[in-house]
């Protein structure tokens, strides 16, 4: 009985031991080592040095603040009243060409959708809601919003849609138009990739010989 208790002793004070000093002598308990693993080695996480080159705007929508790129200086023909200086409804196409004849608008029949569906005509330098309130260019999701309600809710938690850094904060989310045609949304269909088995066999010729 009494080697037994010396046996049982060795042990615990072999594992008293083990855990009770530091690794590479710098922990004295286990508890100590664990919350020294849980600190940070190179502080909190954040987007912050990723985004420093992106213009970007700060924006809130209910209880959600957060950034989204800047849309007006990535446009080539904005602003747009440098050709439209008057209301659309009083200019007229030039030689018979339209001025945006390169634009396909896919979005929605013509019964449903034209262009001044979202464009101000008296205003071209903004856009507008169904109801006639005129919207900035950099927040143009406003108009997606209006029937994409489902997505805007799903974006505005961070569920839907890409984020222009990572997921550390600040948060930066890209908004529609960074991912969608605004004039044709919806993605073009793709084949699955299909594995070349042919060259596969061809490859493992070569290296085995």
């Amino acid at each position: 009985m009494k080697n037994r208790n010396q046996s049982y002793f060795i042990v615990l004070l072999f594992l008293a031991t083990l855990f009770s000093c530091k690794d590479e002598g710098e922990y004295h308990a286990i508890t100590e080592k664990i919350e020294a693993e849980q600190k940070p080695y190179h502080g909190p996480l954040t987007s912050e040095d990723l985004l420093a080159d992106t213009a970007l705007i700060k924006i809130t929508e209910g209880e959600h603040t957060f950034l989204i790129p800047e849309r007006k200086g990535q446009i080539k023909s904005y602003a747009c009243i440098e050709c439209h200086s008057k209301p659309l409804a009083q200019m007229s196409d030039l030689a018979g060409k339209k001025a945006h004849w390169d634009v396909k608008l896919n979005h929605a029949n013509s019964e449903t959708m034209n262009c001044v569906t979202c464009h101000n005509g008296n205003n071209m330098n903004h856009l507008k809601t169904l109801t006639g309130l005129e919207v900035d260019f950099n927040i143009s999701y406003k108009l997606c919003a209006q029937c994409h309600s489902n997505q805007f809710e799903d974006w505005k938690g961070g569920a839907h849609g890409k984020k222009v850094a990572g997921w550390p904060p600040p948060r930066a989310s890209m908004t529609c138009v960074n991912c969608h045609n605004p004039h044709s949304p919806s993605f073009e269909s793709k084949w699955p990739a299909v594995l070349n088995t042919q060259k596969t066999m061809e490859r493992k010729e070569g290296l085995d010989h």
